[in-house]
């Protein structure tokens, strides 16, 4: 005797399951991952640990030890840094001014808006309009320099200029990550500590400050990121020169004097995936302590 099994609501009504079909919504994302995620880190990854012939070598990682790298690394480090710093107090502010409008205000819309475009510029477009701007014939360099104000030519070719250039993404960045936490933050708590006569100080203290630590933190570490894993931008702006660890693999792809080195570029790569790994899993860390907070 056999049973029959029948189907009710797309759940099978003799208790078995029926294979769901919902991952196949997915499958474009997955593929999406796999194909320009995924994929590079392994390429990246094997080429580390081979030579230009393909036999197993770990010779590519000794070039982490050299001075001219250590010395991008550091760089690079010191630049995500700063501008990660700059961005995350200014996008803070911003975000800030923002939340505290109406809710479904236009002035929200546009300025979340212009912060979803503008953290996405960078390149060759965000190169040229800093040097138009402020570049050593830049329109400002010109007027300040008819007020006699003095403006260095190599300004945006440092790691000084870079964290200006850095901080007009990571700014609007700030605000599209900072803003929800922001939003997260409930009126009756700033109600509870007033009937309690606690003052604004005590607000920020005792609540506001201690809940947007967590996603404050979370922000600047993935800001971090951001700028840490940055290259078209620095390349655009720096052609002569490997001052961050993104120029340098450039050089060790491209060349013309060190033929071969192409996969000692995927070893200094490989050390700015442990890099952004390392703080990609501390963002992880914080995102989980934050959403705990919010939740509550």
């Amino acid at each position: 005797m056999t049973d029959s099994l029948t189907t009710v609501g797309g759940r099978s009504s003799g208790g078995g399951r029926r294979l769901s079909w919902a991952w196949l919504g997915a499958l474009p994302f997955l593929g999406y991952v796999g194909l320009f995620l995924l994929l590079p880190t392994l390429v990246v990854v094997f080429g580390a640990f081979v030579d230009a012939d393909g036999r197993p070598t770990t010779t590519n990682l000794s070039a982490l030890t050299e001075d001219f790298v250590v010395t991008s690394f550091k760089n690079s480090i010191v630049l995500s840094a700063e501008s990660a710093v700059l961005g995350a107090l200014l996008g803070a502010l911003v975000a800030y001014a923002i939340a505290t409008g109406k809710p479904d205000g236009a002035l929200r819309r546009t300025f979340v808006a212009a912060s979803g475009m503008l953290a996405q510029s960078g390149g060759v477009t965000l190169a040229f309009g800093f040097i138009a701007t402020i570049g050593g014939e830049g329109l400002l360099t010109i007027l300040l320099r008819g007020a006699d104000v003095a403006v260095s030519p190599t300004l945006l070719f440092g790691l000084g200029g870079l964290t200006i250039v850095y901080a007009y993404f990571q700014i609007p960045l700030m605000v599209l990550v900072f803003l929800p936490a922001l939003d997260g933050i409930r009126p009756q708590w700033r109600e509870a500590t007033e009937t309690l006569g606690g003052s604004s100080w005590h607000y920020w203290r005792h609540v506001a400050v201690p809940i947007l630590t967590p996603p404050f933190l979370g922000a600047l570490l993935l800001l971090f990121a951001n700028a840490f894993s940055a290259y078209a931008t620095a390349a655009a702006l720096i052609s002569q020169g490997s001052i961050i660890a993104p120029l340098q693999i450039r050089v060790a792809l491209t060349s013309e004097t060190l033929a071969g080195q192409e996969n000692v570029g995927k070893a200094i790569a490989l050390g700015m995936i442990v890099v952004v790994g390392v703080v990609m899993a501390l963002y992880t860390l914080v995102e989980r302590r934050s959403a705990k907070w919010l939740k509550r």
